[in-house]
């Protein structure tokens, strides 16, 4: 339970930058529209339910369904921690 709650080390939060860099530049993202993204995402969700921000990890690969010519079409993962759901969300679903 301890791993939860550590705080990464310099050199796992440069290994993370510098695969952000290298996937953004195979699908012609830049740093700061992933940045953006990542943003986007977390203020979005942050609506419904308590969420990890800090340790969220999104990305784009390439390992997608296959489009025209044989080329594989880029696909978005995201790693979000929820630290939480508010009761009203969860009573509703249980509905």
């Amino acid at each position: 339970m301890r791993h939860f709650f550590r705080r990464k080390s310099s050199c796992q939060i440069a290994k993370d930058r510098l695969k952000i860099l290298l996937i953004s530049d195979r699908v012609n993202c830049s740093p700061e529209v992933m940045e953006l993204i990542k943003t986007d995402i977390a203020k979005v969700l942050s609506k419904y339910m308590k969420i990890d921000s800090d340790n969220m990890d999104i990305q784009i690969n390439t390992k997608g369904s296959k489009v025209g010519r044989g080329g594989k079409m880029p696909v978005l993962y995201a790693n979000i921690p929820i630290m939480d759901v508010p009761a009203q969300q969860t009573e509703k679903n249980s509905e």
